[in-house]
């Protein structure tokens, strides 16, 4: 019986320890300027400046102001991309005029393939104002821990690869804050609603 709670005690020991580290650890990578958690009001969102398909730049802080609606996806995408593009595309044509006051934005998550010529291309087919953004490795991991977006790569068979990812769109408000999303295989209906009210503040 004894034996048994000695045992028991050096365990619980050994858990407080690796927990300890680990915590002076986190503590650490704070003090050393470690990127935090968004600060965005409702937890998603955060600065970034990226390349456009156009060749230019654009920043969080060029769309203060302005509301905008971000997906995150690949032009390799079989469907859920160029479907939610297209979807997009007829919500701004739907819109009119008030399309206008409305940045819609594509950041692709495959950089590697997703040139800018390339880009720029596949976004032709779609409304002209959906702006195409490109950024390198450390954009990237910024944009997914702060508009906490999932993709990974996937290898396929026989060589190649595609990407899985969070298929919402983000709506962020004039303010730069998260207003919510559009979830892929919403309605028109659903979808217009949410992006004048967007528009309207």
């Amino acid at each position: 019986m004894i034996r048994r709670i000695l045992v028991l005690a050096a365990a619980v020991a050994v858990v407080l320890a690796v927990a300890g580290s680990l915590l002076i650890g986190f503590v650490a990578q704070q003090a050393d300027g470690a990127p935090a958690a968004s600060t965005v009001k409702g937890g998603v969102g955060g600065p970034f400046t990226l390349a456009t398909h156009t060749g230019g730049t654009l920043s969080d802080t060029d769309l203060k102001g302005t509301p905008f609606a971000v997906f995150f996806g690949f032009t390799h995408c079989p469907e859920i991309c160029p479907t939610t593009l297209w979807e997009m595309s007829t919500a701004l044509g739907e819109l009119g005029a008030d399309g206008d006051r409305l940045k819609v934005l594509f950041v692709t998550v495959d950089p590697e393939r997703d040139t800018a010529a390339f880009l720029s291309d596949y976004l032709g087919v779609f409304d002209p104002r959906i702006v195409g953004l490109i950024g390198d490795d450390e954009d990237l991991e910024a944009l997914r821990r702060d508009y906490r977006v999932f993709w990974e790569k996937v290898p396929l068979e026989g060589g190649g690869y595609t990407m899985n990812h969070s298929a919402a769109v983000y709506l962020m408000d004039a303010q730069g804050d998260f207003a919510g999303t559009i979830a892929y295989g919403e309605t028109a209906e659903a979808r217009l609603t949410k992006l004048r009210a967007l528009i309207d503040g």
